[in-house]
């Protein structure tokens, strides 16, 4: 199999960790040329901090990490501090970063980077909000014939919404952001919450991330502590769901998903459904399919690939 050379856009967030940790875990599969942190989950600052911290947890110091946008495209940003912490990484005490961030602006650096490296070659992996994204295509409209393909955590079609009764949270933070790139012609795949919502962390799988031994097993073990009490009081679920590792798992084992090629819009207009990834499941309109929507996985095939790569950390 071909190696995935990658950029995460991340907001990191408990869930944006372990997708983190999964992709340093896995050299033979991905290839990381580099993180690029957005406001969502926290505010920018929280969120640049909790990568490098993410990345020295893994023993990646070498990791170039780059600061991006502190706002959505057109509104005030929403946070996630109630679900998250005021940290975004609450839970685990991890010592505070010792690498420094990169300089160039982490749009600029997605534009560099696509327009140095050859066609088709480089992946997106968006874990937050599309705003660093976004920008980066409307500056740049020359690199999107160059992306191999975005992969992103977001939306919903039969969960509906987490931060509204119709939107998934990042795409709701940036619903202008996620409209652009859906709007690209840049090759999809949607990580939405009918998938991530089937990936739980039960007490039998956090004991496995516990059993470790590790300091990453154990910080894991600790970030799902605190991340899955939101998710049982709001669902009566029996843990929290990790939505952003299905993001980088999926490049690893794309047969342990499963999901339909569809169109995709997002209402960027109306108060009572903003954010909304309009998602045209059942194929009942004549719009041009835009989005591999995933809508199952097999959770335990999942949890086998996370507990053995992370035991490598």
């Amino acid at each position: 199999m071909k190696k995935h050379r990658i950029i995460i856009d991340t907001d990191p967030g408990q869930d944006d960790a372990v997708a983190i940790l999964l992709a340093l875990a896995s050299p033979e599969e991905i290839d990381v040329l580099g993180i690029t942190c957005v406001a969502g989950n926290v505010p920018l600052e929280l969120t640049s901090r909790n990568a490098r911290m993410i990345c020295e947890l893994a023993g990646r110091p070498d990791m170039p990490v780059y600061s991006g946008c502190d706002r959505p495209l057109g509104r005030e940003l929403v946070t996630a501090e109630h679900v998250h912490g005021k940290t975004g990484l609450d839970g685990p005490t991890l010592p505070e970063p010792q690498m420094p961030l990169q300089e160039p602006h982490a749009v600029d650096f997605i534009i560099g980077t696509l327009r140095a490296e050859p066609e088709g070659s480089i992946t997106l992996c968006a874990l937050g909000p599309l705003t660093n994204i976004a920008k980066a295509l409307t500056r740049a409209p020359d690199i999107a014939g160059r992306i191999r393909e975005i992969v992103l955590m977001g939306g919903a079609y039969f969960e509906v919404g987490n931060i509204t009764p119709a939107a998934e949270f990042n795409i709701y933070v940036d619903p202008q952001a996620a409209d652009i790139v859906f709007k690209s012609g840049i090759p999809i795949v949607v990580m939405p919450l009918d998938v991530t919502h089937r990936a739980l962390v039960t007490a039998p799988r956090n004991d496995a991330f516990r059993a470790m031994g590790t300091a990453v097993g154990t910080a894991v073990a600790q970030m799902t502590e605190f991340f899955e009490r939101f998710d049982k009081e709001k669902y009566g679920s029996a843990g929290a769901p990790l939505h952003d590792p299905c993001v980088t798992a999926w490049l690893i084992r794309p047969e342990i998903f499963s999901g339909r090629q569809i169109n995709v819009e997002i209402e960027t207009t109306s108060e009572l459904t903003l954010g909304m990834t309009v998602a045209d499941w059942w194929g009942v309109t004549d719009r041009p399919r835009n989005a591999l929507f995933i809508g199952d996985l097999d959770a335990d095939a999942f949890f086998g690939l996370l507990t053995e790569r992370l035991a490598r950390l």
